[in-house]
């Protein structure tokens, strides 16, 4: 399949499960912490706090608070210390610094039903020491998999669009596209096996911590943005085949998620997995994180859909109780007439599929399970994704309101009138970004 369309978006299944709103603090500079749930499974759930400065700068941070009768598991965008039942946070390095009116966020993962109490924020009572409290509560049972009046919620930073981007180029910057569109969200490409075998790297060759990547990720987080980390592609080596055991390639999962403060996955399959291995992973990652899950699929043909076999890795994926988000690659296969309605035939093939393996979802949740990934301009086999053809994309996500929208890739999405197939343009004529500021409209 294509060399630069190897993709997959993180299927969004994380639900505002609760909601607690703790009033402003009672400082005079008017900061104040918020408590909500992302997703609830029954035995536990992914919480968070938004702190948000209130008319004066923040120049750090630290919120406490006690949690009786449940215990605290894995945390992100923060330092933590425990004694007991009380659990302090405090700023990392990138989002101790907060605007005047602006905010941040830490997440964390608690075994159990308690929510916090006592919440504290640099010293203060969360609460105000006589704010109202406003709690929301939907039960959920089954394990992690939640839902919502559409199934699925937005993806990581409520991110309905998350285009990819080749983290292994220099250019552009995750940084660079934000500052030009505003886009705030990325899907990471790739997550492969190193020479040391089930040990991840970016592209396979550098290394999850380098200074490059991290230091990007960081400044995106602090100006509001989040990523998905993509596994597989049209390269090897797959983590899938180099961790040989489910427990393995879980590690992995994690290592690389964590390196970049990500809770989202997407798994690109262009070339056969095991799937019953991958899919207890990932089924793991759920149960024990709340991770939002994609598989981006290859398309057989527009009026097919998805071809047999990554049919096959979804009715595992089914099968064992793993939410995924669909992700079509429209790209790369035979077609006849336009394009564009090309790319819309197989996203609703795929969909009709999609009944088959999950005949219990009504169409809305089937469509809100669903993503969308055009390559723009040329793509590697001879179609080419114009504007308007992109449009049409557009038009369909919004009529049908469909999970994620995302493209390969960011990198090229500036013109080279026949330019061919290229890593750093789109091979036709358009503006800077033009692709970018088409899709970042896209709200679900």
């Amino acid at each position: 399949m294509a060399r630069f369309a190897v993709f997959a978006a993180g299927a969004a299944t994380a639900l505002v499960a609760g909601l607690v709103a703790l009033a402003p603090s009672a400082s005079a500079a008017g900061e104040s912490a918020a408590f909500s749930q992302d997703s609830n499974w029954g035995s536990g759930y992914q919480g968070k706090f938004t702190i948000s400065a209130g008319s004066t700068a923040l120049t750090g941070w630290k919120l406490e608070f006690d949690l009786a009768g449940a215990t605290l598991g894995s945390f992100w965008d923060a330092s933590a210390t425990s004694s007991g039942n009380h659990h302090t946070f405090t700023n990392r390095e990138y989002n101790g610094n907060i605007g005047a009116g602006a905010s941040t966020s830490f997440g964390f993962l608690v075994n159990g039903s308690a929510v916090p109490t006592n919440c504290k924020l640099n010293g203060v009572p969360c609460g105000g020491g006589g704010g109202t409290t406003t709690t929301t509560t939907t039960t959920t049972t089954g394990g992690p998999t939640t839902t919502t009046g559409s199934d699925v919620p937005p993806t990581p930073g409520s991110a309905r669009v998350a285009p990819y981007v080749d983290i292994t180029m220099p250019t552009p910057s995750l940084m660079d596209v934000a500052n030009a569109t505003g886009q705030k969200h990325f899907t990471l490409a790739f997550a492969l096996g190193s020479s040391a075998g089930c040990d991840p790297a970016w592209g396979g060759t550098v290394p999850l911590n380098d200074s490059r990547i991290v230091n990007d990720t960081k400044a995106l987080k602090a100006a509001g943005g989040s990523v998905i980390v993509a596994t597989g592609g049209a390269m090897g080596p797959y983590l899938e085949h180099v961790c040989s055991t489910a427990d393995a390639l879980y590690n992995a999962y994690v290592k690389v998620l964590d390196a970049v403060g990500s809770n989202s996955i997407d798994v690109d399959v262009e070339a056969t997995i095991p799937q019953a291995v991958v899919n207890t992973a990932l089924k793991r990652l759920q149960d024990t994180r709340g991770t939002t899950v994609s598989y981006t699929m290859r398309i057989q043909g527009q009026d097919y859909g998805m071809d047999p076999y990554s049919v096959d890795v979804l009715k595992d994926a089914a099968a064992k109780g793993v939410t995924v988000l669909v992700n079509p690659m429209l790209m790369n296969f035979g077609y006849t007439g336009n394009w564009g309605d090309a790319m819309v035939n197989a996203a609703n093939a795929t969909l009709g599929q999609m009944r088959a393996i999950w005949p219990s979802k009504s169409d809305a949740q089937l469509k809100a399970l669903l993503g969308l990934t055009p390559m723009i301009g040329r793509n590697d086999t001879g179609p080419t994704t114009t504007q308007d053809d992109a449009r049409k994309v557009l038009d369909y996500a919004k009529a049908n309101h469909v999970g994620r929208v995302a493209f390969w890739s960011a990198g090229r999405d500036k013109g080279c009138p026949g330019g061919g197939v290229s890593p750093t343009c789109s091979g036709i004529s358009q503006a800077n970004w033009e692709f970018t500021n088409l899709f970042k409209t896209y709200t679900g």
